[in-house]
């Protein structure tokens, strides 16, 4: 964490402060915008980062083309093996892949977004199941509704909060918190499914026959496996806990600048992300340069790792360390 960060951790633990039984309420909107209209206001340059990274389409094909390759040979692996080489090599590739079709969400691969919805498809196929359309549509609001409470489905629900209270607890919930992220808008704030959602099915579907039919299970375990081990007690899996876990009772967001934003389309710069949702992962250090002011004053990460140690052990630390805030209602 950045400086200070471990003063404040041990101040709690002298003080005998205790997890909340409740979220972070605040009573303003939520603080991109707003800085949004202050950065721009001073550095206007900084729209000219607006828009596609070119090479998107090259960097998903070479992710997805190398991790299907790897599921057809191991085929007759051991399934040791196969453990092994999902937590070491296919985890890194499926949440790069996962975090591909966060790029592509904000329509940054094309300029037209139908482009970006089939390259998403595409993207989502080694990951096994298909997600990538309704990703699309909760993550939208979680930008637009940032913690507003019943929306912004980013927000752990008041169960997990209640039940993941101990370092034991929050152990089990980090390592299956892939499945939390993807079923709790499911359950919480169910969407009819639209045509896309067909779409991304059946491709998806035929996908994993083939790979079954040709491959068989074990490669599509695989598959399975990278994408589950990736989400959950996993270097790159930090990323969930650091962006909006509040460390910092003051902050909301926090970015993390690290090597593996190297492998994350630079999600770490999750402040920046924020605030500019139409800049591409690929220039968003540039915004950092340019406003540093607005950044270097806020804390940061330089370790996913360390975040999910410090989520696990820190005792005043659970899903209720979130900042929620009410609708505004309509005049």
């Amino acid at each position: 964490m950045g400086k200070g960060g471990e003063r404040r951790e041990e101040d709690k633990k002298e003080e005998g402060i205790v997890m909340a039984n409740d979220f972070f309420w605040s009573y303003t909107d939520e603080p991109h915008a707003s800085s949004r209209r202050q950065i721009l206001f001073q550095y206007p340059q900084i729209k000219e980062l607006f828009g596609p990274d070119p090479f998107a389409f090259l960097k998903i094909s070479v992710v997805v083309l190398l991790q299907l390759w790897t599921t057809t040979i191991l085929h007759d692996a051991s399934w040791l093996s196969i453990l092994t080489i999902a937590y070491f090599f296919g985890s890194f590739l499926n949440h790069n892949l996962f975090l591909a079709i966060h790029e592509l969400s904000h329509n940054l691969a094309f300029s037209t977004p139908i482009y970006n919805r089939w390259l998403g498809i595409f993207a989502n196929l080694p990951i096994g199941v298909p997600m990538s359309v309704t990703f699309q549509k909760y993550h939208l609001e979680h930008h637009r509704f940032q913690g507003v409470d019943g929306i912004d489905m980013d927000v752990p629900s008041y169960i997990e909060a209640h039940y993941v209270t101990n370092v034991v607890s929050k152990s089990i919930w980090v390592i299956f918190q892939l499945f939390f992220y993807a079923l709790r808008p499911l359950f919480l704030k169910p969407k009819p499914p639209g045509y896309w959602e067909f779409i991304n099915l059946f491709v998806q579907l035929a996908l994993d026959a083939t790979i079954v039919y040709f491959c068989g299970w074990r490669s599509y375990s695989y598959l399975i496996l990278s994408t589950f081990v990736g989400g959950g007690m996993h270097p790159m899996a930090g990323h969930f806990i650091s962006e909006h876990y509040v460390f910092k009772p003051e902050q909301e967001t926090y970015s993390y600048y690290g090597p593996l934003n190297l492998l994350t389309w630079s999600v770490g710069y999750h402040n920046e992300h924020h605030d500019f949702p139409r800049i591409p992962g690929s220039k968003l250090h540039k915004v950092k340069e340019i406003a540093p002011e607005y950044y270097e004053c806020l804390e940061s990460y330089k370790s996913w790792s360390h975040v999910i140690y410090m989520y696990i052990m820190d005792q005043t630390v659970g899903p209720f360390s979130r900042m929620k805030r009410k609708l505004p209602q309509k005049k």
